[in-house]
This record gives C-alpha cells, structure tokens and sequence, in this order.
C-alpha cells in the first residue's frame, strides 16, 4: 500500500511539470468538413524543466468521445518516439463523422500526462456523397446584378446537429432564417475553377428551428465571372460562367436519423441590390433595390423564378482545409478632411488591404462614392495613378477601386461590400448631394488570411521595428487565401514575389495550410511538360511572359520551406513529380547547365545582373531541393541523379561567372556576388573572399543597395552569414535612399514596389517583393534557424549577429514545439544574450569569438564558442 501510495504521488510531481497543449487536425484547430483519410495529427508539450522532451506518446482516435477519454477507444500503442505529430491510418474514416482523439505523453523524466480529448469532422470525402444539384439563375456573364437563392423547408424533429456543406463558382453568402452564417469573407478560395472547386463546412445547428426554416444564397462574381478587364485577360478565363453553387445542408436528428436539404431547380432566384460587383475593382449597391425578408421563412417568393441547372465547373470537389480569409481588425478613421458638404477625404492612417464601411443618411436616390487610393495629389484629392495602370475599362460605369451606394432614404444607412477588397489607405467620399460626415462615418476593415500570428521581434532601434510592423502588414495585405503581389493594381498570384517572401511569412505566421492549398493550385496549373505560369492561378496569362526558375522555383522552394520549419515531408512528397517535370523540362532546354530563361533581378536600384546567372542560381537551387527530397522520400535513383545535375550546374555556373583569381563573379555587382552565396554556389575555400569583395562593393556603392527583387533576398543574410553583419545592419537601417528605412521615414507603413517613392511607374504601395528583411530580422539579428538535419525546429540552429546591431533586441517564434526565444543586450563589460528552447527540442549556439573576451554560459566560461544545450532556459555573457 505505501509502494502504492509513493508510485501515486511520484506520478503526480512527474506529470505536473509537463502539459500537452495545441492539438491540431491537419494544422487545424477543431476543423469542419475534413477530405483526407489519413489526417495528421499533431500536438506541442509544455515543460519548463531544463532538458525536458517526449520519450514516447499514444494516440487514441474514435467516434466515440468517453472511450476515448477512458483509453478504450482505437490507438496507435504506445511509440516510443519524440514525434509530436503522427498521420493516423489505424482508423477507416466515414464522411460527416465527428471523431474525437487525445494524445498520452511519456516525458524524458519517469513522467506521462494525457491530454483533453478533442475533435474534428469530416466532410463529404469524395465527390459521389453529394446530394444536390449545381444551380445558377441561369442568365448572362455580362448580367451586373447579383443573384439572390432561397428555399424553404421544415424539421420535423429535435435536431442534434446540422451541417451546410457550399461550393461555389465565384462567391457566396449564406443565410439562415435571417442570419449570415458564419464570420468568412470571399469564400471559397480562389482555385483554377475547371480544375478544382473548394466547399466549405459550417455548423449550423444553432441557426435552425423547429418548424419553418428559410435557406438564403448570395452569390458573387469573385474571379469566377471577372467582368472588369485588365492585362491579364480574366474576362476570357477558359472556366468563366454566371456564378453558380451546389448545397448540402445535412441535419442529423436525436433519434439518429439524417435528412438533407439540398439545392435544385425548385430553389427560387431573384436579382439582388448588388447591382455590380468586381473581385477586381469595386461594388455597387442600390438600397432601393432591397428585398425585405428574402432570407426568412414565409417569404413571399411567388415573383421569383426557378432556379437553373448547371453542370459541376469541375469534377475535383474538396474541402477548404485552411485558415479562413477574415475581416480581421476594424481600423479607426485617424483624420478627416473636408473638402466641401459633397466631397470628404477619410485618411485611415496606414494602409490595408480590405473594405470600408461608410454609415450615413441622405434623401432617396442620393449616389455615393467611395473612391479607395494608396496616396493624395498636392490638393488633398485621391491619386490612383500609381495602382491604376494595368485596368483597361471599357467604359465609365466601372471605376477603378470605387464603391457605389445609392441611399433608400429611410434613416441611418450602412454599406460595406461583401465580394470585393481594395488596397488603400485614403477614402474619398462623393455625394450627388451635400451629406453631412464625421471621423466615425467610416471604418477600414484588414481583410487577409487569418493566420495566426507566431513571431515576433523588437529592440531598441525603432527603424527595425517599424520595418518589421510594415513587412508583417504588407504579407498580411498579400495573403487571401493565396500569395499575392499586391492588393490593389493586380490581386496576382505572382510566383516570385511568394517565394521571396516566403521565409518571412513562416517566421512570422502559421501559414502552412495556406501554403499547401497553393500548392495545389500550382499542380492545377502545371502543363504536361512541366512548365508553369508567373501568376497561380491563372486564367490562362503568364504560361508566355514572366515565368522561368527565377520566378516558377515556388514548385520547389516553397514545399522545402514548409519541410524546414514544420519537419513535414507531405508538401514534398504531393508536388515531388510536380518539382521532377519542372526541373527536366529545364534541363532538356539548357543542357550545358546555365539558363536564361527568366526576368532576373527585377526592378534594379541602378544595375542589373545577368539573367543567366540569376536563373541558373535558380535553377541550381530547385535542382538540390528535388536531390534532397528524393533522398527523404526513398528514391535513390533519383537521388544520385539530381545531385549529379545539380554539381554539373554548379561547375558550369562557377566555370562562366567565377574568376578565381580575383574571388569575384561577373562583374562584381552586389547581386553576382550576393545570389551564390545565398544559395551555396561559392567553393567553399572562397566564400570568405567572395564575401569580402561583397562588403567592399557596398562599401563602393556609397553603404547604398544596389539590387533588385532577387538581390535583395540574398544581400543582407550573404554578408551576416559571411562576417559582414555590420554593413547588412547598416543597409537595413539607412534612412536614405534605397533602403527600408528610407520608405519608414516617409512615413510607409507597408513596403512598396520600388525604393524611390516617387517612381513613374512600379510604384505600389503594398507590395511584399522586398520583404526577405522580415526573414532576416530572424535569421541574422535573432540568429533562429531551422536546421536541415533536424527540421521543424526539433533542433533549433542559434547564432546571432551582434555587430553594428543595436543596443537590445529579441526575436520569439512559436514553432512546432513550442516557442524559441533569441534575446540579446550590450552592455558596458560585453553581451549578454539568453536563449529559450522549447521541451522536445535542442538547440546548437553558435556565437561569435571577440578577441579579448570569452563567453560564458549560465556564469561558467565555455572552452568552445559553439555548444549544444537541451531545452531550457540559458543566459551567455561575453565579457
């Protein structure tokens, strides 16, 4: 009995100390309407015990939420393994089922704590499980107004639970007995609609009634039926139609049985008062035109007509397994000016991507507009010369990121849209007569992706801060529900810019699920012989112009990014063939090695390195990752072969561009020198001496950049990495022209296109091309990086760069075992730097050797400037 009684309170000192925490589904938390059989599981452990990790762990997985809770539901047996995510096969999933799972940690100290049982739920899983027809209203692309759906029904019973699964082409809307379900914005997520529709799942048990019940569908153009016209031609999309959608609202009573209210033809359509609606350019709504009740059961639908059957726009239906698009903050007016009784200029301050919401009243009639820009003209009044160039309208009724409301009369009034979002951070407000305004009469909302944020940096150099703050809101404005370039002139899918920006957006954000679906999107868009577009998705633009391995390397580096800092080899192995076809078409066009095909260094400072050189380092760079992951995956072959493919590029590459005799390569432009370095290319015994002529350019280029977009990804890491962080700092921080600083100076809250503000043309305001400085922020100062061998963070690589930096900085990020945190402050006898290393995970210190001085961990000197630790907290001094 007191052996008993001591193992008791044993394992409860033990299991104390550790709690298991963040259980996801699929990188989700509690998700909706799941697709995949074999979901991966994952959770973190908390533990501030120095050295504490997982020794092994069992997940139960069933129906049934008590036999889990009580270990007798289906596990995996006890693993021994540190894992902290598993794809769980042991189970043969069923459609519209809730499942319910936990996981039992044993931890390195004799302990084990369990976790809370939670869920999720699976979707329709294949496409033949759906009951209901695709309709439309049946009319014209060129018809503006939008379509209103609605069909009544009845339960009959107590209703346990509800299910509305939607898929669209374009966007909808939808509503319940009156409510708007749900808090998403333009869903569902834009794909290459004849090639793969998105549904999404919401719980809707809580919007029904016993008895009557009304069903109501709005439905949006989004970039289904693009009726604006641009450059890019998404008004001849392959795929365009009237936007149509297909319903299953699922409803599980308490007796067991299941009744579905599905769409068809005997659903009634009517136009709503969304007269005009562009993902592209703005909305239009005439209060007038609104139908009271629509939504509602008892409705009066006598008027409207049948619904139109329409053909699925594509056979590959699946669920839309990621984190939603949302208006995410509400954004005070800061100022307000105004210019007449019909003309105000509200000015949010900084700039966003999203909508506006404007409340006011005004006599029946009274037209509205709100006209959304980046910038003023001298005389207070919006300028959108700079996000305009590319829209080609072919007459006056579409203007360019300007909304139209037209009053009803009756009282206080609100507009905001619903199937469009702008990039702006000025609104001008016409009216056709005189209105009376105020600083409250509207609101900015931030319509991005809602991604969670998981880093973060600050330090006493406000520069770097606000460099950070503006990088972290440029991605945001650039991620709906795909990476865009900007969210004003284009809303483009541009490969280059994704992929420059991608480390950022990892550090910074848990941003996988939105990363994978994008992925998806590019094995959409790949031809048969590999090649891809400049732009995912595509309406059939950019197969012709723009593409090439300096933009289209996305196919690969993207999944190798999702793989160092989640330790997940799925992206690999999903677009492994999609990366294998990318690089033997390549190689079949270029067989001595070296390629041209590509844009290059885009929009240079002042000059311009070879095409060939960046596209080759490119191309080398795809061609290692596909070596590397084939070694992961298992495929030796392959292996051997790419790895050959990838020294014979590097040897042509280095045979061309590097003169040994002078350690420079072509010209010695700060991108020739930057880009083999960033991406390994230099002989090893000369990477020193590359770096140092690197150093030495800048320093001739007057401490000023002289790069374009992939110059830049690699200039600021290829001098911090190589011995040089001072005059990285000194380029990051500059307040003068070209810089970051430069832009946070004059006032930029978000990154632009191009480093002079008052640039012609290529002068976007939001723009993420250039924002490898919020990766580096990490990397370089921070010194957090994921280690190749040991990936997703389980150990974490340190090694900060405290020369030239300022006097205190941190960096935090979140990763898949819990938070890594890099904080260091000078001091008058040295540096004092402390370390945290999340339970489950190592850490390798690297620091950096100051003649004189010696480092010190937790106050005993170090024999070596390089030491491993185990998790835990850590404190070095260099004195």
């Amino acid at each position: 009995m007191n052996r008993l009684l001591l193992s008791l309170c044993l394992l409860r000192f033990f299991t104390a100390h550790s709690q298991v925490y963040d259980l996801r589904t699929e990188y989700l938390t509690a998700p909706l309407g799941i697709d995949t059989p074999q979901p991966r599981l994952s959770w973190k452990q908390k533990d501030e015990r120095r050295g504490a990790g997982q020794s092994a762990y069992q997940v139960w997985l069933g129906k049934d939420s008590l036999a889990v809770a009580t270990g007798k539901a289906g596990s995996t047996g006890k693993i021994n393994a540190p894992d902290n995510r598993v794809i769980y096969t042991r189970e043969n999933l069923q459609p519209y089922t809730r499942y319910f799972w936990k996981v039992t940690v044993w931890d390195n100290h004799g302990g084990r704590v369990q976790s809370q049982v939670v869920h999720f739920e699976t979707g329709h899983m294949q496409i033949s499980n759906w009951k209901g027809e695709w309709i439309s209203d049946g009319t014209d692309i060129r018809l503006k107004p939008a379509p209103y759906f609605r069909q009544d029904f009845e339960t009959g019973k107590k209703i346990r639970s509800a299910r509305a699964y939607i898929a669209a082409g374009g966007l909808f809307e939808l509503y319940i007995n009156g409510v708007k379900i749900g808090d998403h914005v333009l869903d569902p997520n834009y794909t290459r609609f004849d090639r793969r529709i998105l549904y999404v799942t919401h719980d809707v048990t809580g919007a029904l009634k016993a008895g009557k019940n009304a069903i109501g569908v709005l439905l949006g153009n989004g970039w289904y039926n693009h009726q604006s016209t641009a450059v890019w031609y998404f008004d001849r999309a392959p795929w365009r139609n009237r936007p149509a959608f297909c319903m299953d609202l699922r409803i599980t009573y308490e007796d067991g049985s299941v009744e579905t209210v599905s769409s068809g033809r005997s659903w009634k359509t009517a136009l709503s008062p969304v007269i005009f609606n562009s993902i592209y350019t703005a909305e239009h709504y005439d209060a007038r035109k609104e139908i009271r009740g629509w939504n509602l059961p008892d409705f009066d639908d006598s008027q409207w007509r049948n619904s139109t059957l329409r053909s699925a726009p594509s056979q590959n239906i699946v669920s839309q397994a990621l984190t939603p698009v949302r208006a995410v903050e509400e954004i005070p007016v800061k100022s307000l000016n105004r210019i007449s009784d019909t003309v105000y200029v509200f000015d949010l301050g900084r700039n966003i991507s999203g909508v506006s919401r404007i409340t006011l009243s005004g006599p029946e009639g009274t037209v509205i507009r709100l006209k959304h820009a980046e910038r003023l003209y001298d005389n207070g009044r919006p300028d959108m010369s700079n996000i305009d160039a590319h829209y080609r309208p072919t007459d006056d009724t579409d203007p360019f990121q300007t909304d139209i409301f037209i009053l009803k009369g009756e009282g206080t009034e609100s507009f905001m849209p619903r199937f469009n979002y702008k990039g702006f951070q000025y609104v001008e407000v016409t009216a056709s007569r005189p209105v009376q305004l105020n600083s409250t009469s509207l609101k900015g909302y931030f319509i991005h992706s809602d991604v969670e944020p998981v880093g973060r940096i600050s330090s006493s150099d406000e520069t770097l801060n606000r460099i950070w703050q503006a990088t972290n809101n440029s991605y945001l404005s650039n991620l709906v529900g795909y990476p865009t370039d900007c969210p004003q002139r284009e809303k483009n899918g541009w490969t280059g810019d994704a992929h420059i920006a991608s480390e950022t957006g990892l550090y910074n954000f848990d941003g996988i699920t939105v990363y994978e679906k994008w992925l998806a999107d590019h094995r959409d868009e790949q031809q048969p012989n590999g090649v891809l577009p400049s732009i995912i998705p595509t309406g059939g633009w950019g197969y012709e112009w723009g593409n090439g391995p300096d933009w289209t390397s996305t196919i690969a580096i993207i999944p190798w990014n999702l793989y160092l800092f989640y330790g997940d080899k799925k992206p690999l192995q999903d677009n492994y063939e999609n990366i294998r076809r990318y690089v033997d078409h390549i190689a079949e066009l270029y067989p001595s090695g070296l390629t041209s095909w590509g844009l290059g260094d885009w929009i240079p400072v002042k000059s311009k390195a070879p095409v060939e050189l960046t596209s080759t380092a490119y191309y080398y760079t795809d061609t290692r990752i596909l070596a590397q992951a084939a070694e992961l995956l298992g495929r030796e072959a392959d292996h051997r072969e790419y790895n050959a493919l990838a020294e014979k590029i590097r040897k042509a590459f280095n045979d061309k561009y590097l003169h040994r005799e002078t350690g420079l390569y072509g010209s010695g432009l700060q991108t020739e020198l930057a880009v083999p370095l960033f991406w390994g290319l230099v002989p090893e015994e000369l990477r020193r001496e590359v770096a140092d002529h690197l150093a030495q350019r800048v320093q001739a280029d007057d401490m000023q950049m002289d790069v374009g977009l992939l110059g830049t990804k690699a200039l600021l890491q290829a001098l911090s990495d190589n011995g040089h962080e001072e005059v990285a700092y000194a380029l990051a921080t500059r307040k003068t022209f070209p810089s970051w600083g430069w832009w946070i100076a004059n006032g930029a809250t978000t990154l632009y296109e191009n480093w002079p503000i008052d640039a012609k043309s290529d002068i976007s305001m939001n723009h993420i091309m250039f924002g490898e400085i919020g990766a580096w922020l990490f990397k370089a100062p921070g010194g957090i990086k994921p280690d190749p061998w040991q990936p997703g963070f389980r150990n974490v690589i340190l090694e900060p760069r405290f020369t030239g930096g300022p006097d205190t900085f941190s960096a935090e990020h979140n990763g898949r075992y819990g938070t890594i945190r890099s904080a260091w402050e000078k001091t008058e006898k040295g540096i004092t730097y402390r370390v945290t290393i999340p339970a489950n995970s190592t850490g390798t210190v690297r620091l950096p050797q100051v003649k004189g001085k010696s480092w010190y961990k937790d106050g005993v000197v170090m024999k070596n400037s390089e030491v491993q630790v185990l998790s835990g907290e850590y404190k070095f001094e260099n004195k």
